[in-house]
């Protein structure tokens, strides 16, 4: 049994008990799409007690839409999980597949390019010191290390919140003890057999984002039955291992993955049931930008001629009550999320 948020609505207002607010976000939707199988069907919201009532499974999944997200308390600084967050996105690599070289070696303009992204509203940086990208070579986690932790303690120094792109324990070691305040894995912490232990300690925030075959590399896969369910239960599975090795949910941030070991239709599935993943009861980080998929529907266009698809999908995220945008053009996606804010707040006043 799955539930996917559906007929969303401008206002709750004159709708009592036939909407219902999705994870204590801006939005409200009115029916369920209940996937069971090969069957679908559409539920409304007042019909739910009585359609879905005697279905302990279904109604965990409903609490779940429907709780609201707890703020993260990330040191002195607390991010409430009622809007979307743009996280910019900082690489330290050199072959990036979109911005890399020309900060690898310098920890103070790479430190100044984050300030730059905090000072045009990134509610965090997500730094990075190995590139991901399909065929990239692995790099030695004292490269790595070396890489990140200038950046980190001139970025937390300031009082940026940041989170730190690694897949490796011995990176996130050094990141937290400098003063990171959260890990992004890209292996869910299956990459490194001591991740998942050093991130419990911490107690810190951890992005679990779904590859096919971790372990392997964040590009494998051999395709999906159908894409949005096998990850969702994917990542459902991932969340209880994590939880059971006393990483409290609450400090579960979830990631479908967009791009990794996945095809344009399969991406594109994702992003169309976007939503459902809030079933999982965690907030939920949509990294889309400059993605392979938008030159694949745009003629090809190069990594840096991607700005409108990538705003596009940006967008798409807010409307599915996705809680982080992780974005590389953060001046443009935060301009975009306040004109989104501002037409749901012009929706709460009246029309």
């Amino acid at each position: 049994m799955h539930l996917r948020p559906v007929q969303f609505v401008d206002t709750p207002i004159g709708r009592d008990g036939d909407v219902a607010r999705l994870a204590g976000a801006m939005l409200w939707f009115a029916a369920y799409e209940v996937i069971a199988g090969k069957q679908r069907r559409t539920v409304a919201i007042a019909d739910v007690n009585q359609v879905l009532g005697q279905d302990e499974a279904a109604m965990r999944i409903h609490r779940a839409i429907t709780t609201p997200r707890a703020p993260l308390l990330l040191g002195e600084r607390v991010l409430r999980l009622d809007q979307p967050h743009v996280a910019g996105i900082l690489n330290v690599t050199p072959d990036s597949f979109s911005d890399g070289g020309t900060l690898e070696n310098d920890p103070g303009a790479a430190a100044d390019a984050g300030f730059d992204m905090a000072a045009k509203g990134a509610s965090l940086i997500d730094l990075g010191g190995e590139s991901t990208r399909p065929g990239a070579k692995p790099v030695w986690e004292g490269d790595e290390v070396a890489r990140v932790l200038p950046v980190v303690e001139r970025l937390v120094k300031s009082g940026t919140i940041v989170s730190v792109d690694t897949r490796k324990a011995t990176v996130m070691d050094a990141a937290l003890a400098a003063g990171a305040h959260i890990i992004n894995d890209v292996s869910a912490l299956l990459w490194d057999d001591r991740a998942l232990e050093v991130v419990a300690k911490a107690t810190c925030p951890i992005i679990l984002m779904h590859s096919p075959d971790p372990a392997k590399g964040p590009h494998g896969g051999a395709g999906y039955g159908d894409v949005l369910i096998e990850v969702y239960d994917w990542l459902d599975a991932r969340i209880a291992a994590v939880v059971a090795a006393g990483i409290d949910r609450a400090r579960i941030i979830v990631d479908p993955g967009i791009g990794f070991g996945k095809s344009l239709a399969d991406n594109l599935a994702l992003l169309n049931g976007l939503a459902i993943f809030h079933g999982l009861g965690c907030p939920i980080m949509l990294g889309a930008s400059r993605k392979r998929l938008i030159g694949a529907l745009s003629n090809e266009a190069p990594v840096g001629e991607r700005l409108g698809g990538s705003m596009a999908l940006a967008m798409k995220g807010a409307d599915a009550g996705v809680q982080f945008l992780r974005v590389h053009d953060v001046a443009e996606t935060v301009q975009g999320v306040r004109v989104w804010r501002g037409c749901k707040d012009q929706a709460l006043v009246g029309r």
